[in-house]
């Protein structure tokens, strides 16, 4: 039996159409794998408030991240999209045909396998990869610009949002709430990535995951009141080799310290000492050390830099009082600060005896009090109130500074970060300062709460992150 030739308009052998039916060009090509979305039916069954972004980009059958897909019927993950790919299987068996590939935002139908361009779908693709021009970063902190409604009714402050907990990541959630109320610092990584931003393109995993972070923070245009950070926490664990993890509860000074330092690392390309990034420009500054040897005399003096500066509180009080009780001290910071005035000498094990002096004051202030000390055995905490102006905090006139710093030196609380309960087992809030509504608020987790500004003055306050005021800040 003689086999029939094929005919010019079947395809041949390989499935591959013949050149009759073969497209002339590639534009051809791709205004046939596209449509508008007044031609495609299925648009209407997109469900919006079954999208959740946050979730690590991962299939759900295969656990690849590889050319994933979100359905954005009922939200779940899937690989790929050509025939026999479990994107295209969920199509066929759920009949969901509405997927939208999480790298680039693209949106397709299955298993038709064509492109659906709608503008109806770029409130789901700002949800997925917020972005911010210029203009609306500067109009970011204007007034009437606070409140959003989320889907489902509720009411939310961008910015203000709350963090999920995942597991044991309060410290970590009051350490990103706390950076961002840093204006310099938020609007460079809410424009990192965007054509024309001045930090460029995102070189390592922990700088793209944290400027997703703070986008989606302050997306106005978010889909629920809270936020997940756990693709920016699952970067922190890889890049810290397990030093910070999800599971277990850290220090949020020692993890405050540990970001600003590694985003300045990568920042700078590896050239953490020759070059200058946003994180040296707001919170270094510089201070001079003169070590004291056995003798009591002064050794030569060695100026270095600071992110951050460390206060020494008193002494638990080990006796009671008359009712029984232990008394709580409480001591201003301006007493903690005189560390720092070039005569006061302080000691410690490590370093020995050893006098500072500030010389320059970088435009936003970080200051933490060392409540927690621990040994072999177990872990205490002083519960040294610290009290502390919320305005106007004039450095100078605690710390002898050179005239041209003490003539800028008024600074404002934009955040602190406090701790509640037992040493071992306490959970960590942040308050914080909203400059839209011109409010405080106490942030713990989900919970966003407003607070008055009397409140913020008698919590345990961990750290504190100072910014200049306006008219003597160098970085705008």
């Amino acid at each position: 039996v003689t086999r029939r030739p094929p005919s010019k308009d079947s395809e041949d052998s390989e499935g591959v159409p013949p050149p009759s039916l073969q497209p002339k060009s590639e534009s051809e090509s791709k205004k046939r794998l596209a449509l508008p979305g007044s031609q495609c039916p299925y648009l209407d069954t997109i469900a919006r408030q079954r999208l959740d972004f946050d979730f690590e980009k991962c299939c759900s059958v295969s656990l690849l991240k590889e050319n994933v897909y979100v359905c954005l019927v009922c939200g779940k993950y899937f690989q790929g999209r050509g025939p026999k790919t479990h994107a295209c299987t969920h199509a066929l068996e759920e009949q969901h045909s509405m997927f939208m590939n999480l790298k680039s935002g693209k949106v397709y139908c299955l298993p038709d396998g064509y492109e659906v361009i709608d503008r109806s779908l770029e409130d789901i693709k700002q949800v997925l990869n917020p972005r911010f021009t210029e203009e609306q970063v500067k109009r970011i902190d204007e007034e009437g610009t606070a409140w959003r409604r989320s889907l489902d009714g509720q009411h939310f402050l961008p910015g203000m949002v709350g963090l999920n907990n995942i597991k044991c990541t309060d410290y970590a959630n009051v350490v990103v709430h706390s950076l961002l109320r840093v204006k310099p610092f938020r609007n460079f990584f809410l424009r990192l990535g965007s054509e024309g931003s001045e930090g460029g393109r995102a070189t390592t995993l922990l700088l793209e995951k944290f400027g997703e972070l703070c986008r989606k923070m302050w997306n106005p245009g978010n889909f629920k009141g809270q936020v997940s950070p756990l693709e920016f926490l699952l970067a922190v664990q890889e890049r810290s080799k397990r030093r910070f993890r999800v599971d277990v509860q850290s220090d949020p000074v020692d993890f405050l310290t540990w970001l600003l330092n590694t985003l300045h690392f990568d920042l700078t390309s590896g050239k953490p000492s020759k070059r200058k990034s946003i994180v040296t420009r707001c919170f270094q500054g510089e201070i001079t050390v003169t070590k004291i040897n056995e003798a009591g005399e002064d050794q030569p003096a060695v100026t270095t830099k600071f992110l951050m500066l460390g206060l020494d509180l008193p002494p638990t009080p080990l006796f009671k009082d008359a009712f029984e009780k232990n008394i709580i001290p409480q001591v201003p910071l301006f007493v903690l600060l005189k560390k720092y005035n070039g005569t006061t000498i302080s000691e410690s094990i490590k370093s020995g005896r050893s006098k500072y002096s500030v010389t320059r004051l970088p435009d936003h202030l970080i200051v933490w009090a060392k409540r927690f000390t621990k040994n072999n055995f177990f872990r205490e905490k002083n519960p040294t109130i610290v009290t502390f102006p919320v305005k106007s905090l004039d450095v100078a006139d605690n710390i002898p500074l050179p005239a041209a710093e003490a003539a800028r030196s008024k600074y404002d609380l934009v955040a602190t970060g406090c701790h509640v309960g037992k040493p071992e087992s306490g959970s960590y809030h942040a308050i914080l300062y909203h400059f839209a509504d011109q409010e405080w608020y106490q942030v713990e987790d989900l919970s966003v709460k407003e607070v008055r500004p009397e409140i913020v003055a008698i919590q345990e306050a961990y750290f504190q992150i100072y910014s200049k005021q306006a008219k003597f800040s160098n970085v705008n």
